[in-house]
């Protein structure tokens, strides 16, 4: 089934001079995460004052991974983006989509993208939840997903995912 995303949404990199669109960096770019359809909020990091954001390679669908680069291109005529600033500090970016929260994680390698998913996730658990480092990484253990977001643009790409409704924390439990 046809589930319409942009593949790239993302900032400009801090270093002046040109830079490639095809990896994703920890401020967006082309991250080619299928979760990212209509109803999702992605937070980036923005490393420049005054940066401009970046939106298109659409997809209308894509495997978990993009293991060769190949999806289903689609136009993006009907997308409709609404940009805010918010005053907070991010790693890398985040998102609440329609399947649930979204932590992402770039790297040279598997391992180390996943660290910085899961670390994402950690971090915004306890915001949401008021709890600590401790607990939210015993409850990202056992309610939250890993999946290989991408293996092919020379920087690999791994999202954290707490499905919507999977996890219940209230206080006293």
């Amino acid at each position: 089934p046809l589930r319409p995303f942009p593949g790239v949404v993302g900032m400009p990199p801090p270093d002046p001079g040109h830079h490639s669109t095809i990896p994703p960096r920890r401020w967006g770019g082309n991250l080619d995460c299928r979760e990212l359809i209509a109803g999702s909020c992605l937070e980036l990091p923005i490393p420049v004052d005054d940066a401009l954001l970046s939106v298109g390679d659409g997809h209308g669908a894509q495997g978990d991974g993009e293991v060769s680069g190949i999806a289903v291109e689609w136009g993006l005529q009907g997308l409709v983006v609404r940009l805010e600033v918010a005053d907070y500090s991010l790693l890398m970016p985040r998102a609440t989509t329609p399947a649930g929260l979204v932590t992402f994680g770039v790297a040279a390698t598997l391992d180390e993208a996943a660290g910085h998913a899961v670390d994402g996730m950690i971090r915004w658990l306890g915001e949401r939840h008021g709890i600590g480092r401790a607990r939210a990484l015993a409850l990202a253990s056992v309610a939250v997903d890993l999946r290989v977001t991408q293996a092919v643009n020379g920087v690999v790409g791994v999202h954290a995912l707490l499905a919507a409704g999977r996890l219940t924390v209230g206080a006293g439990r």
